[in-house]
């Protein structure tokens, strides 16, 4: 048996249970992880609330992301041995049980080793962002060396991430915030930083971008293309990761003369083999100490409902929750 957070039915944080499941059969491809620290992400939300659908075999174990360290292996996995600490960021969906639990089993084909010396609470802060700004940037977006990119709303955690792998990448990074968050943004690498709240954004966009914008990723939500699409380069791309109940409008001329494109991309669509893909420069820039967040609150497996409601609440930084 293992403690857990899990559901039985989709709803509101309110259906969230903690107690006792069976640990499930480690299969030949297989890991048993000892979990330290797991992420509180706004798709999991989603997915307990059933707004995004996916299955959810019942009782369902909530939780994308885990760092732990592995307790068993199973016979037919290579590369990995008891007592390797290690990460995984796509549990929790498509059918498969999620990590807010003591122990997981996690397939080896989902599972990285994390690099030494790197705290567990740092590199599960950063893990599901990292991967969604790498694979957002570079799979989806094309990104090159040189290119501009803005990050609207790059005080959250995915934006801090997009700005962070955007300048280790080569890229120019203008940034949009709110007044609060632009010493973190500034102090993360940005080349400009700008208050998205301010009545001169439009013009003052246009000064940190004279030749225009290469990717711009709206992290707010929002999705404002209108703003967005006439200060494009030609060969702009506009990527929308989030606002699943926003309704943007856009006006055609600003969009084809550009030879401009809208990018959706979900990373909860990605393969096995792209999110393989963005371990390898997640790890460098962690063992390197390249990636970071803002710390938010920790909570106890026991109070993962909590956890749920302060997420949906708007809370600062990036939750975590642990093992009791």
């Amino acid at each position: 048996m293992t403690r857990a957070a899990f559901v039985n039915q989709l709803g509101d944080p309110s259906v969230i249970e903690v107690g006792d499941l069976p640990v499930a059969a480690v299969g030949p491809l297989d890991v048993l992880v000892s979990a330290e620290a797991m992420a509180v992400n706004h798709v999991d939300t989603f997915v307990r609330s059933g707004s995004y659908a996916t299955p959810t075999p019942l009782p369902f174990v909530i939780g994308r992301d885990l760092v732990g360290t592995i307790l068993t292996v199973g016979d037919a996995v290579t590369g990995f041995a008891v007592g390797d600490r290690v990460w995984t960021n796509s549990m929790g969906h498509g059918g498969r049980q999620g990590t807010f639990a003591a122990s997981v089993v996690v397939p080896a084909e989902r599972l990285y080793p994390l690099p030494t010396g790197v705290p567990s609470h740092d590199a599960a802060r950063v893990l599901h962002v990292a991967a969604t700004a790498w694979l957002g940037l570079f799979r989806h977006a094309g990104l090159s060396l040189g290119e501009t990119v803005l990050v609207h709303g790059a005080g959250g955690g995915v934006g801090t991430a997009v700005g962070q792998l955007a300048k280790a990448a080569g890229a120019r990074v203008v940034a949009t915030t709110s007044a609060a968050r632009i010493d973190w943004v500034r102090s993360c690498g940005a080349d400009e930083v700008l208050d998205y709240r301010s009545p001169s954004l439009a013009g003052d966009i246009g000064s940190a971008a004279p030749c225009g914008i290469d990717v711009w990723w709206d992290s707010s939500g929002i999705n404002d293309v209108g703003l967005a699409l006439p200060r494009l380069a030609l060969g702009g791309r506009f990527l929308m990761i989030s606002g699943m109940d926003s309704q943007p409008s856009l006006r055609a001329g600003d969009l084809y003369p550009r030879d401009a494109s809208l990018l959706g991309f979900a990373i909860s669509n990605a393969s096995v083999s792209d999110l393989a893909s963005a371990a390898r420069p997640i790890n460098a820039l962690l063992a390197g100490g390249a990636l970071r967040s803002r710390a938010g609150e920790v909570f106890p497996l026991a109070r993962a409902a909590d956890a749920h409601r302060a997420v949906e609440a708007g809370a600062e930084g990036r939750l975590l929750v642990v093992p009791d």
